[in-house]
């Protein structure tokens, strides 16, 4: 079914194929070749994750943010204006780790909490798995957030041969300390399957840096490398080693100046990396990726102007990223690429650079844009679904205003949705508040919002049309004047729907608490397969917990009362 949806457009049409590809001028390519010479060696694949960076948290977007390195690999590879990634963590992560959109692997609604039983599906093989049967060493270095509650979860179960790094979501820079909402609290911080105790103290980006300098050292030239390094930074609490925050010390926005120096300090790390790349021999055959994972929260220093919208939205803030590629193998260097690109086109892109043999392309909705990156070529790539989530539209809520009015009876338009196709965006449900936040407006006193521009045309509407590459910005809807072209996104929006697999979204487990496991995030349940019907580690709890834990009434007890407690404290502070 996925295969018809990427390439037959059974419910719509020949004509309606041919008017979609016109507005991408009818672009189209064969998804083949990695542009590798045959006989040599594979390149070493280098992944670099910034979380949360803003689009315009990037100095060749005019950022007040400093970051020559960055610009300098971006300016001498290819920039990538027209990226797109998911506007929340997991989903993101999950889509560069399967090539699969959410609705093929059941995250459509959220992040994964730290104490959901859920994990990425193990029918699913990772871009790690793949690379290391291609006889790849693979390593991670950093923020997982992919779910962990049973061994086969964690990165090393996933296809890393070695990992450092953080399992939740977030959690403190220096002292790695994570917590899920008030009441469960833990340390974050592994090296492979062990508690890393010792190195707490250290910066997560200093860190992290280190040992990926490490990895280096030590790799054999003569065997290609798989690196992921999945920075912690930007994202919140806002910290950063004094240096850095005494190069911004004329910024009087204390969020902005804090969320200033994390980013110079990854841009002072990237630099690292790719010096320990040319001393240990490896640069002249590695090609380096460097994305965001979402926007930008204003809230949080971060900044997406002029893009409409942050993290955690589906307007352009919280979508388009920081993105670019820095390769000698690149055919063409120094050029800026507005090839339609997506986040989960990098798992066909850099197994087909690896030379990995084709498993599972019938289920993959990311394509092989290495031809459109290296040489300027037409890129396979002419819509992207950013997501449906039925989740928020609860069973039994339809409206019969928003499926027969707005949605012209195609679809209901009350669900969280948006699709790219050609020039064209769609948007429906709650998409998320879609103001524009310029640089000067961000948080920093009581009148923090003061001047922003709010935005106007959310209330009461449920889609929202904008012809992206004429109107990047999001200020034009054009919904009422284009009605055939939202009946045609919407059939889309319905089309990609018959092939979603139904959302995987498991109550909290109370025996996911780090109190219960010696104060630390860490898994939960046995490594028995009863993974419950999706493979998503919910359902089945029960047979694989080990005896200890399905007897253990005293944790049991001694979790409920914490949470309780915690739940009683926080509403104390209201009152």
């Amino acid at each position: 079914m996925r295969g018809a949806v990427e390439s037959g457009f059974p419910l719509l049409g020949v004509a309606v194929l041919g008017f979609l590809c016109c507005m991408r001028g009818g672009q189209t390519q064969d998804d083949s070749g990695s542009g590798r010479i045959p006989g040599t060696m594979p390149p070493h694949l280098i992944f670099i994750l910034a979380d949360d960076q803003g689009y315009g948290d990037v100095g060749y977007h005019g950022s007040d943010i400093h970051t020559p390195v960055l610009d300098q690999l971006a300016g001498e590879g290819v920039k990538l204006e027209n990226y797109y990634v998911q506007p929340i963590c997991s989903p993101s992560r999950s889509q560069l780790m399967t090539g699969r959109y959410q609705i093929h692997t059941g995250l459509q609604h959220s992040i994964i909490r730290a104490r959901q039983p859920l994990c990425l599906p193990p029918d699913a093989p990772t871009l790690a798995e793949r690379l290391q049967e291609a006889g790849y060493s693979t390593h991670m270095v950093g923020k997982w957030h992919l779910g962990f509650c049973r061994p086969g979860c964690l990165p090393t179960g996933r296809g890393f041969q070695s990992f450092l790094g953080s399992l939740t979501g977030s959690g403190d820079h220096f002292s790695y300390q994570s917590c899920d909402q008030a009441e469960a609290c833990g340390f974050d911080l592994h090296d492979g399957e062990r508690p890393a105790w010792e190195m707490s103290g250290n910066y997560s980006t200093t860190l992290y840096i280190e040992r990926v300098k490490k990895i280096l050292r030590a790799h054999d030239p003569r065997k290609p490398l798989f690196l992921y390094l999945a920075l912690q930074a930007v994202h919140t609490p806002l910290q950063a080693p004094n240096h850095f925050l005494q190069r911004y010390s004329a910024l009087d926005n204390r969020p902005r100046r804090l969320y200033a120096a994390m980013v110079s300090c990854v841009d002072e790390g990237v630099g690292a990396l790719v010096q320990e790349l040319r001393t240990r021999g490896l640069y002249q055959n590695s090609v380096l990726v460097y994305s965001s994972d979402n926007g930008g929260q204003p809230l949080s220093g971060g900044c997406n102007w002029p893009l409409r919208g942050g993290k955690g939205t589906y307007w352009e803030g919280g979508v388009r990223a920081v993105g670019f590629v820095h390769s000698p193998l690149l055919k063409r260097k120094g050029t800026v690429s507005k090839a339609l690109i997506h986040v989960s086109d990098w798992y066909p892109t850099l197994l087909s650079l690896a030379g990995a043999p084709e498993k599972d392309r019938g289920q993959l909705d990311g394509h092989n844009v290495w031809g459109a990156i290296s040489q300027g070529l037409p890129c396979p790539r002419t819509e992207i679904l950013f997501n449906i989530d039925p989740v928020s539209r609860r069973p039994g809520e339809a409206d019969s205003r928003t499926l027969a009015l707005n949605g012209f009876g195609i679809w209901d338009t009350a669900l969280r949705a948006a699709i790219r196709a050609g020039d064209w965006k769609l948007l429906t449900g709650n998409v998320g508040d879609g103001d524009w936040v310029p640089p000067q407006t961000l948080p920093g006193g009581p009148h923090q919002w003061q001047g922003m521009e709010k935005r106007q045309d959310q209330r009461g509407k449920s889609v929202w049309l904008f012809n992206i590459t004429a109107d990047p910005y999001e200020r034009s809807d054009l919904a009422d004047a284009r009605p055939e072209v939202v009946k045609i996104l919407l059939a889309r929006l319905a089309e990609y729907n018959q092939t979603a697999v139904p959302p995987r979204n498991p109550p909290d487990d109370h025996m996911a608490d780090p109190q219960l496991h010696g104060g630390v995030w860490t898994p939960w349940l046995g490594e028995q397969g009863s993974e419950g019907p999706e493979g998503s580690g919910e359902g089945g709890k029960g047979k694989a917990k080990s005896s200890k834990m399905r007897h253990c009434k005293v944790c049991k007890l001694k979790a409920l009362f914490k949470k309780v407690g915690s739940r009683m404290q926080r509403s104390s502070l209201f009152f």
